[in-house]
């Protein structure tokens, strides 16, 4: 079952710790790193979160190649990741960012490219013989 859970729920239940138990917002600095060009690069929490979620979703990607009932479980439960991620953004103050509309963006990617990447393998699984 473990197999089935959406990686893409870590980041959203990421979002969740960091904006209801911690009250830091995504535009909080962790660190800063100086170019060579002189500026200075400020790395914030929701970049962080970000490629957390890229990271994620590349991950997703590779999972639904496989064919097999944790699959549809998977694809199931990423559609309601998707759901619970766009009522949040749409309803709660908190969610209204860039930060989570583009977290709300790999979720739908997520669920769009899950779902074409199994019914493409699943077409080359399938032969018919004459």
């Amino acid at each position: 079952m473990v197999g089935s859970l959406p990686l893409l729920a870590l980041v959203v239940i990421a979002y969740n710790i960091i904006v209801f138990l911690t009250g830091l917002t995504m535009d909080t600095s962790v660190f800063a790193v100086p170019l060579v060009s002189g500026t200075v690069w400020t790395v914030t929490i929701g970049d962080i979160l970000l490629v957390f979620g890229l990271l994620m979703l590349f991950l997703e990607l590779i999972n639904a190649t496989r064919t097999g009932s944790a699959t549809i479980i998977n694809h199931a439960l990423s559609m309601l990741v998707l759901l619970v991620a766009l009522v949040q953004f749409i309803v709660l103050p908190q969610f209204g960012t860039s930060v989570f509309f583009l977290i709300v963006l790999l979720n739908i990617l997520d669920v769009i490219a899950g779902f074409t990447v199994t019914i493409t393998s699943a077409r080359r699984d399938f032969t018919v013989s004459e």
